[in-house]
């Protein structure tokens, strides 16, 4: 499977912010997807992962609350709602899909990843 991110871009402290990621290829319901971002200096982090129906999502303590992973399997497109938006949360954020049945929140357990798109939250 192929996996293209894209929404990212330059935003205010308390912005909100979609992220998309498209996938083409094998059939993208069989996929358990994640979100993962990386900030420059530091390791790559989970953001969470959602299962293929879509009905379990796993999220990261630092997403939870104002992070939304969603998946539309007829678009093959899993999403990523960010709201209040801090600094912090400024990186690269990728998605992934592992070909399993349960979310996983290690990046080792994942065996596709999509190019990346940059976040940039400005206070």
């Amino acid at each position: 499977v192929q996996l293209q991110a894209s929404g990212g871009g330059l935003v205010q402290a308390g912005d909100s912010l979609r992220l998309s990621c498209a996938a083409s290829g094998r059939t993208f319901s069989s996929y358990v997807m994640g979100w993962f971002r990386q900030a420059p200096g530091k390791e790559r982090e989970s953001v969470g992962s959602i299962s293929r129906s879509g009905g379990s999502i796993l999220y990261a303590d630092s997403a939870k609350g104002r992070f939304t992973i969603s998946r539309d399997n007829a678009k093959n497109t899993v999403y990523l709602q960010m709201v209040s938006l801090k600094p912090e949360d400024t990186a690269v954020y990728y998605c992934a899909a592992r070909g399993s049945s349960f979310p996983r929140m290690r990046a080792i357990e994942y065996d596709y990843w999509g190019q990346g798109t940059l976040v940039t939250v400005s206070s």
